[in-house]
């Protein structure tokens, strides 16, 4: 297994690489202008400082070359300065956002805790939600809670995010009064006070990921489940006399769980991109908005870098959801 995961980090490299080097293309090829928003009194001599000062006038492979040693060298000695107080990055150039003229890397990591508060507990929260409903759903097969488990989840399916947290903000926020309808992203949490407003404001948030979150991973569970309940080693396990609940949780749930770590593992980059809506809809000024703000802005090296920062979630949960493979299913070795 540690071979393998070895095999598999050094084979992401030129994968990133490659996938840098897509991004960086396509943006390049993007119609735009960085330049366009600025007020049309100022002078074209000026206009033309200020575009090589963003580095416009150097040839496309070029830029791509200081992206990259920018991004995988500089960026992350930056990080060891900031966890050691060492000076490794002092005085080098690091990728600069041409909206805010400030590092694009810092002004990531001042929007990813919202981030993470909100797409991560909506995420934990719908596993720890989804699992029991598919496995009990699959266990008592056309049941009133099997029928209202895929009542629920095509529900979930079919209601989008912008639709359903309106809905949302109408009814617990403008009607009840129980929640705030925008999140408060300057709020710091350092008494339960405060912890509690946290929690208050991430409800509805959470609430609308949730809901899509679990409605998929549900449905998946209960099919895996229903595929292996009707194996042979599930008679052959009822046949020696073994219990029920080892029947399903031991023997069942098991081998049900491998196709489901898939979802898991992968759903995990795409949950925040799908939070881009959820994060316009309650204000949450997080990665998806910052995302948003930088297309409209035609700010390539912010778009370029949570692309990418993206693109490196999936191949990384990629690895994750192949080593649970090999943990889960005892006939796969990776040798």
């Amino acid at each position: 297994m540690l071979t393998f995961t070895i095999r598999r980090l050094v084979l992401a490299v030129p994968t990133l690489l490659f996938i840098s080097l897509v991004i960086f293309l396509l943006l390049e090829l993007a119609p735009g202008d960085p330049m366009a928003q600025v007020p049309l009194t100022v002078p074209p001599e000026v206009k033309e400082k200020m575009r090589e000062a963003l580095g416009l006038g150097q040839p496309m492979h070029i830029r791509f070359w200081k992206w990259l040693v920018q991004f995988f060298w500089i960026e992350p000695q930056v990080l060891i300065d900031h966890w050691f107080g060492t000076s490794f990055s002092v005085g080098d150039l690091r990728v600069i956002s041409w909206q805010t003229r400030s590092p694009v890397m810092d002004i990531v990591m001042q929007r990813m805790p919202q981030t993470l508060w909100v797409v991560g507990t909506a995420y934990v929260l719908a596993i720890i939600i989804a699992l029991p409903i598919g496995i009990y759903s699959a266990y008592k097969q056309y049941s009133w809670f099997d029928q209202m488990g895929t009542f629920v989840s095509m529900i979930g399916f079919s209601v989008p995010p912008f639709f359903s947290g309106v809905l949302v903000i109408v009814i617990f926020s403008v009607n009840l009064g129980w929640f705030p309808s925008i999140y408060d992203t300057t709020l710091v949490v350092d008494d339960w006070d405060s912890f509690v407003k946290q929690l208050q404001q991430m409800v509805m948030p959470v609430m609308v990921l949730a809901l899509q979150i679990t409605a998929q991973l549900s449905r998946f569970m209960r099919a895996s489940m229903l595929d292996n309940l009707n194996q042979d080693y599930v008679r052959t396990a009822r046949a020696k006399g073994l219990s029920e609940y080892t029947v399903v949780l031991a023997h069942v749930l098991r081998n049900s769980m491998i196709p489901v770590i898939t979802v898991i593992a992968l759903g995990i980059p795409s949950i925040f991109g799908g939070a881009i809506i959820t994060e316009q809809v309650f204000k949450v000024n997080g990665i998806g908005q910052l995302l948003i703000g930088a297309i409209q802005a035609n700010d390539l090296p912010m778009v370029q870098t949570l692309t990418f920062i993206f693109a490196v979630l999936i191949v990384l949960f990629n690895l994750v959801a192949d080593v649970l493979y090999g943990l889960l299913d005892p006939r796969i070795r990776y040798d």
